[in-house]
């Protein structure tokens, strides 16, 4: 089996994660034709091209699966400065840009529970590098090998992954108190969901048809909608009166008691189903990891 050069598959990630020659070779701290060179002499030595030279650049599948094992020995490295870190605590070494541990996360959840589930991580020194992306769509990171873990609602492990069920996270339909009153006197119902806008978070957030579907008591709804790519970034719009939005409980539960935004449709609710993926290696940093995660869904999420 060859062994590969540990600087030239840094350098690989490095072009890919950062997104071109240039900023990579900021990156490493060398110059832009080190880095071209590294990467000529990794696709000489595994015999095929390795990155698509496009606009943005992309691995190919053989880069890919370089790159999901540069991440997994970035993985092995982390686990052994946490040890060193226990056996010289005096020790001041910190980890470098390109051992970072890269999690996908879906923006709810990093807008709720999930950085207090890391805080202790990245106190610690974790290098931690969250990617957001819709819930449906975090664990294409995972099979990717773009990230070693992700929070997601699929439930099928990928191979090579083991899964973990998290928990639920519960969805209501809020709006400004004011709007409400002026627009949805009676509640959301299905006479009424046309007339005002829903605030999704992105187009591949279906989650606010799917409520209105629900509360509605309709099989398939078309609805109005205007995009805030950011959780909170969506409860701010509401708080603005742009309209209705289905947001999860946990992010709203302080504005609701207050009277600032009201359920519009409070004998409706929807629970996303979450589990935590990750590759399935012996490593106290993803079994912390694990066990941070596990924990904080435990008392935040409800049981599902």
């Amino acid at each position: 089996m060859n062994t590969f050069d540990p600087a030239a598959l840094e350098c690989l990630a490095a072009i890919v994660e950062e997104g071109g020659f240039d900023r990579a070779a900021q990156r490493l701290h060398i110059t832009q034709s080190a880095v071209s060179q590294r990467l000529r002499a990794l696709e000489a030595q595994v015999g095929t091209v390795l990155i698509v030279r496009s606009r943005p650049i992309k691995p190919t599948s053989a880069g890919n699966l370089l790159l999901k094992h540069t991440r997994q020995m970035r993985l092995l490295r982390a686990d052994v400065e946490r040890e060193l870190r226990e056996l010289a605590p005096n020790s001041t070494r910190g980890a470098r840009d390109e051992e970072r541990i890269s999690l996908a996360v879906n923006a709810d959840s990093i807008a709720t529970w999930a950085l207090p589930a890391l805080d202790a991580l990245a106190r610690q020194g974790a290098p931690l590098e969250l990617i957001t992306d819709d819930q449906d769509f975090t664990q294409e990171w995972l099979r990717e090998g773009q990230v070693l873990g992700c929070v997601t609602t699929m439930k099928q492990a990928l191979r090579g992954c083991k899964v973990v069920g998290l928990g639920a996270m519960r969805y209501v339909a809020v709006a400004r108190a004011a709007y409400a009153q002026e627009r949805l006197p009676g509640g959301l119902t299905a006479h009424n969901f046309r007339d005002v806008d829903f605030v999704a978070f992105n187009r591949k957030d279906d989650l606010q048809a799917e409520f209105v579907a629900r509360a509605a008591g309709l099989r398939h709804v078309a609805l109005h909608q205007l995009f805030v790519p950011s959780s909170e970034g969506q409860v701010r719009a509401v708080l603005a009166g742009w309209g209705v939005s289905v947001v999860p409980e946990l992010l709203v539960r302080g504005l609701v008691a207050q009277g600032e935004l009201v359920n519009v449709a409070p004998d409706t609710s929807v629970h996303v189903q979450l589990y935590w993926h990750c590759w399935n290696l012996e490593s106290a940093v993803l079994d912390q990891l694990t066990a941070a995660l596990t924990q904080a869904a435990s008392e935040a999420l409800s049981a599902g």
